[in-house]
């Protein structure tokens, strides 16, 4: 497993401390004792692990109540299951599931929310981050933390408007940018710290199916705000800027990104259609083919979603005979074709209604 992205942990962890990882987890699973007295100890170990690989994230469900592992895929899971098992203990795991991510793939806006109480207003766009800042901010040349002067800068070089790069407000993982473009607009720094908990508010858990947001960037293009505090604060603000952001998200042509796998197998020459066979039926496609000798190295591409059963389908295909390995390669849109069979099952799975918002479900009158 090779290191990927870079995506800092999520505020739900259990009481641990929030860790960096360095690739996205891709794949999830419920772990809870076999007996309830072992739940302090579950929980301690749970902490051990996150920390000591920092690409094991370890949270809590604050709906359910499980505890959840999520990971760069079903083998590293399995790993983690057999360390928390070598300590003695008796656990009941759940079948995988995989994380997905929302996305657009258009610009929409700009989308005007109004507040709860009708005395505030905030005009939001949106659009899909460019892979060159993408890159930017995978590699660590773009940081909220980091030189303003500069990062204005860099993202001059790429192609973004002066006004654009010079507003960045925050860079929020993964990878979600929001910006105010605002001219002339009064009280906006007052209304800074709420504008930004309501994007992070809807970044965490997106319209379609409550998966987080990746490579979103948000414009504030204005704002009319109450002259007196009392009547735009958190309560105010906050589900303003996430209705807002929604409507105009649902308006951009949404999608779900799902992960995507690289598999590199070496087998026998006259087992290469077999194996180029399983990759082709799961989704997949092969990327090279390259022989050495009496072994051919294939190195293919397929969703993780359809390699949890990859292990006995190339053993059997292969009578055990090829050598085979997983690594996370990148985020790809679902396929139009089952993108509604996809959202449908996540939301199912999360008790919510089969039929996605729509925009007008987030507009106020």
């Amino acid at each position: 497993m090779k290191a990927g992205e870079t995506l800092a942990s999520v505020k739900q962890f259990i009481p641990f401390e929030a860790v960096h990882y360095v690739t996205e987890p891709v794949v999830t699973i419920a772990v809870e004792p076999k007996f309830n007295r072992d739940l302090p100890k579950l929980v301690e170990i749970l902490r051990k692990l996150s920390l000591e690989d920092p690409n094991l994230v370890t949270s809590i469900n604050e709906e359910t109540g499980e505890y959840l592992i999520s990971g760069m895929g079903t083998l590293h899971l399995e790993i983690a299951n057999t360390l928390i098992t070598k300590t003695g203990m008796e656990i009941v795991t759940s079948k995988p599931i995989v994380i997905y991510r929302e996305a657009v793939r258009k610009t929409a806006g700009p989308v005007e929310g109004k507040s709860p109480n009708k005395h505030n207003k905030i005009y939001i766009e949106v659009e899909p981050l460019e892979d060159a800042v993408l890159d930017l901010i995978k590699q660590g040349k773009i940081s909220e933390y980091g030189d303003k002067a500069e990062m204005a800068k860099t993202l001059r070089a790429v192609g973004w408007a002066p006004e654009e790069a010079k507003g960045v407000w925050s860079i929020d993982e993964p990878f979600n940018m929001i910006l105010d473009v605002t001219k002339g607009a009064q009280y906006v720094q007052e209304v800074k710290d709420m504008v930004l908990a309501g994007y992070r508010w809807g970044i965490k858990e997106g319209p379609i199916a409550y998966e987080q947001i990746r490579g979103l960037k948000v414009k504030i293009t204005d704002v009319s705000l109450h002259e007196d505090p009392v009547h735009r604060g958190p309560a105010q603000i906050m589900p303003m800027t996430r209705r807002a952001m929604f409507v105009a998200f649902l308006e951009a042509a949404p999608t779900l990104l799902e992960p995507v796998q690289k598999i590199t197998t070496r087998v026998p020459n006259e087992l290469l259609g077999a194996v180029t066979s399983v990759i082709t039926q799961k989704r997949g496609k092969i990327v090279s083919v390259d022989q050495k000798g009496h072994l051919v190295s294939v190195v293919g591409e397929m969703p993780t979603a359809e390699s949890f059963d990859l292990s006995e389908v190339m053993r059997s295909q292969t009578q055990g005979r090829a050598f085979w390995g997983l690594e996370f390669a990148r985020w790809s849109p679902v396929p139009t074709s089952l993108l509604q069979t996809v959202v449908e099952g996540i939301r199912k799975r999360k008790g919510l209604s089969l039929e996605p918002p729509k925009a007008s479900d987030f507009m106020e009158a």
